[in-house]
């Protein structure tokens, strides 16, 4: 019997996010980049399947083939959570996967993040969000946003947030099928690194941009053909808002106004790329289901 009076699997969302814009405006002296971004939660998610044991031991059941076990950031979550808090409880992980890997949407720090919250639950930890966040910022610069659950204005390497309030806000996304390593964005030559800091109020007049964008689609073609195709089935009063890349990529999305006109173009996406039907979330659903535990 765990913390909570059982030993049965539990099962917890890891939301995905959009980087409705992304600004590299520096670099740091320890080689990480200072950036400006507004990060979107999105209801589609990554489920992750919590056992409790009580002998100690952190093992992953299920996961992804491309990541090994000891590298997976659950794995290394849940390990940082048991030695900060000192807990003999251990868990048994299944990540079950929808969120692409290497898509630029949060897939490993927002399964990171869920992990480190949901093991606060399950081990009795008893962490408040702000000590969770400090935990997870080695794992990861995403992994904060994750943890306070809210979409935000983000400053610094990501881990800066102040709380937006966004209006409601269908996307279409297309994976074209590439996996991008975050590290190759930000270490290219090319990529731009001293674009000026905005204002949220400028943000919401001009709608920003991706400095990683240009690297992203000279080295990987794919995705500047999935980019193309997307801005030209946009509907005429949406190319204010442009099909865009969502972090580092490889993922691409588009804003629409409802379900219907994001369900029309994911129908026409070309079978060889894979698309997604998203809803913009204000809350994760992972603090709804924490607060509905605790009742």
């Amino acid at each position: 019997m765990n913390a909570k009076g059982n030993c049965r699997e539990t099962l917890w969302p890891a939301p995905a996010k959009l980087n409705l814009f992304l600004h590299v405006t520096g670099r740091r002296p320890d080689g990480y980049h200072e950036l400006q971004t507004l990060f979107q939660l999105i209801d589609l998610s990554d489920t992750l399947g919590l056992e409790v044991r009580e002998d100690g031991v952190i093992e992953r059941r299920q996961g992804p083939t491309e990541v090994k076990p000891d590298v997976d950031l659950t794995m290394r979550a849940a390990r940082v959570l048991q030695g900060a808090t000192g807990t003999r409880l251990g868990v048994a992980i299944r990540v079950i996967k929808r969120i692409p890997i290497g898509g630029g949407l949060g897939g490993g720090s927002t399964d990171a993040a869920t992990t480190l919250l949901a093991l606060n639950h399950l081990w009795d930890c008893r962490l408040s969000v702000d000590e969770l966040a400090r935990l997870g910022l080695p794992l990861g610069a995403d992994v904060p946003v994750f943890i306070r659950g809210f979409s935000a204005w983000a400053e610094g390497v990501g881990e800066q947030l102040s709380p937006v309030e966004l209006p409601e806000r269908w996307y279409v996304l297309i994976h074209p099928g590439v996996s991008i390593p975050t590290r190759d964005v930000f270490q290219s030559p090319e990529l731009t690194r001293n674009s000026p800091l905005i204002t949220i109020r400028a943000f919401f007049e001009t709608g920003g941009r991706n400095d990683c964008e240009p690297v992203v689609r000279a080295r990987w073609p794919e995705v500047a053909e999935a980019l193309a195709w997307l801005g030209g089935e946009l509907p005429r009063e949406s190319r204010l808002a442009p099909a865009r890349l969502t972090g580092t990529g490889s993922c691409i999305f588009a804003s629409l106004a409802t379900a219907a006109e994001a369900e029309r173009i994911a129908a026409r996406v070309p079978e060889r790329w894979r698309s997604f039907v998203a809803r913009g979330l204000s809350v994760s659903p992972v603090h709804a289901l924490l607060q509905k535990s605790a009742r």
